[in-house]
């Protein structure tokens, strides 16, 4: 699995040791390594973690801790986020197994993002995604932990490597001849800024009981095309012209 684009787990605001170490246990079962934590609320390192990682160590032992879900996944051309409601942002919704192929063919890096426990990922974290990842359950007994999230998303992942693999011998992701990836999200994150900075002192954002709303869609708009760096920088560019013409 070392040629495979493996996709980074990111769990957001996770509340106990133990549903991180399971986490961790799902993911090395499928040969993820790379987990990423934002802002658990107990703390890390969590004594509680190791002995629910049953050996998967190395997953623990390499987490990173971010303040907030925009810097975990700052280097990532690709944003999924695991939910079963839409929370107010229009987004694709896809089912692991879709995702998974996505990680296997769209170029550049993937984090998969999962919610706390008790009450999943906020909007603010759901804005930060490409897509709105969504694993069907029984209606009657939606009852799906951390972990399971975890195994079901990494499985797929793993299952549609082996089928690629099997059409092919090259397991890196193809590309489009003279395509660039996708911008990272830190790109993204200051073209939408760039905008709001902009946009404040003309009243874009007002009336104020509309303004976060304004705010999301404008995010909305400026990451669903899937721009590449050389696109966000020109469109930085263009900002960057209109704000010295203003000045001048």
């Amino acid at each position: 699995m070392a040629d495979l684009n493996k996709p980074v787990i990111v769990l957001v605001r996770p509340q106990l040791g133990e549903n991180i170490g399971k986490a961790a246990r799902a993911m090395l079962n499928f040969g993820l390594t790379e987990m990423r934590l934002v802002a658990p609320r107990d703390g890390w390192p969590n004594p509680s973690a190791g002995p629910a990682a049953s050996g998967a160590d190395i997953v623990l032992e390499q987490a990173k801790v971010f303040a907030t879900t925009a810097e975990a996944v700052a280097d990532c051309a690709h944003v999924h986020a695991t939910t079963v409601r839409k929370r107010g942002v229009t987004k694709p919704v896809i089912g692991a197994d879709e995702a998974g192929r996505l990680v296997h063919t769209l170029a550049g890096r993937h984090a998969i993002i999962f919610g706390p426990e008790r009450s999943g990922l906020e909007t603010e974290d759901v804005a930060l995604a490409r897509n709105i990842l969504t694993i069907p359950i029984n209606p009657e007994f939606g009852s799906l932990n951390l972990a399971q999230a975890v195994v079901l998303v990494a499985y797929e992942w793993a299952r549609l490597g082996r089928e690629l693999a099997g059409a092919s011998k090259v397991l890196v992701q193809p590309t489009v001849e003279d395509t660039l990836p996708p911008a990272p999200q830190e790109e993204l994150d200051g073209l939408v800024a760039h905008f709001e900075k902009l946009l404040e002192p003309l009243g874009y954002f007002r009336p104020q009981a509309r303004a976060e709303v304004s705010r999301r869609t404008l995010r909305g708009v400026l990451t669903k095309p899937g721009w590449n760096h050389l696109e966000v920088r020109t469109l930085r560019g263009v900002l960057t012209t209109i704000e010295r013409d203003r000045r001048d």
